[in-house]
């Protein structure tokens, strides 16, 4: 759509949409020309303006000579014509003191509060999810015919057992077999990177003990695997100051939002398979559901494996050439703290 635009059109609604952030009121021919820096005319500037409108790029409120910019125009915006605002090195600083390597949950913690007292909207951290563990050893103990222990030792010292129903009765040599087979060719391997080599290596070998193997490996996994406890939420009470959330029926459906959480953790799970920064405009997440909220994150790592994703909750009219760069570098910083601890 951006191609579409003259250039003057696009520093109208750059202007338009910077005015509108900063003042919260309909912006006018009147004040276009004053901050555009553009020779035109009002009447060039309606034309423009109605052109806008026509694109769906802005809309004109009820009763209101200004017009304001829609979701389409906030995407044209943040993708095209923002310009970033970088963070000054106090503020880097302070985020950088604030999050050194310590407890992995208090790190946590404070990530969500800087980003709620930076920004002035709620912070969310997903708290990070366990990396898929690999196997040091596993054994096999026979506990009834069809009914065998399984034993889970990871490279971290974690021990975990799990009772394994088979379709068949298991002798103890194949039992002894099978561990013999998984800690002498995958030890040191996570259950899922097995599972995979499994089916290229052994799918003609073993046949009579593959089931067996195949399952302990999927009850590991899943044993084992990632998981996520929840999220930790800070701010959220700055949200009730915005005039978008003013009335009761949008200050109810924010909190059923932070309440129940299963909502925001999948938009968050969904930011952890891009790279970087994602931007989540109203209704185009389809999983928030307000329109009215913007949803501004960024997912983080320990030793470069992506283990959870956070995140700025505010209104559409935030300053995103601001709220950018704050999740952005509290990520990295994040990222860096978890891997230290």
């Amino acid at each position: 759509m951006i191609t579409m635009l003259t250039e003057r059109a696009q520093i109208l609604l750059k202007t338009l949409v910077e005015r509108y952030i900063a003042d919260g009121q309909p912006i006018g021919s009147r004040t276009l020309a004053q901050h555009a820096g553009l020779d035109l005319s009002p009447a060039s500037i309606r034309n423009v303006m109605a052109d806008l409108e026509a694109m769906g790029l802005v809309a004109s409120p009820h009763h209101s000579a200004g017009r304001i910019p829609t979701v389409q125009g906030y995407r044209v915006f943040v993708d095209r014509l923002m310009t970033i605002q970088p963070l000054d090195s106090v503020e880097i600083d302070r985020l950088e003191a604030d999050l050194l390597a310590d407890d992995p949950q208090r790190v946590v913690k404070h990530a969500s509060r800087l980003l709620s007292q930076l920004t002035q909207f709620a912070g969310v951290v997903m708290i990070p999810r366990r990396r898929s563990a690999a196997f040091q050893q596993l054994e096999f103990i026979r506990l009834a015919e069809k009914r065998i222990l399984l034993i889970i030792v990871t490279t971290d010292g974690e021990v975990q057992n799990r009772i394994l129903t088979t379709e068949r009765s298991y002798s103890a040599a194949e039992l002894s077999q099978a561990a013999q087979l998984l800690n002498q060719h995958y030890a040191g391997t996570t259950f899922n990177t097995v599972r995979q080599r499994m089916q290229a290596e052994l799918q003609s070998l073993h046949r009579d003990i593959d089931a067996l193997m195949q399952l302990a490996l999927t009850t590991s996994a899943d044993a084992l695997g990632p998981r996520n406890e929840g999220l930790v939420l800070s701010g959220e009470r700055n949200l009730l100051k915005i005039d978008a959330f003013s009335n009761m029926a949008r200050i109810r459906g924010l909190f059923d939002l932070f309440e129940q959480k299963t909502t925001l953790i999948q938009l968050l799970d969904l930011s952890q398979q891009a790279e970087g920064v994602q931007i989540f405009i109203g209704s185009e997440s389809e999983v928030v559901p307000l329109d009215e909220c913007s949803v501004v994150t960024a997912p983080y790592q320990v030793n470069g494996e992506i283990v959870g994703t956070l995140a700025v909750v505010g209104p559409t009219r935030m300053a995103y050439e601001r709220v950018i760069p704050i999740v952005d570098i509290t990520a990295k910083l994040l990222s860096n703290a978890l891997t230290h601890t």
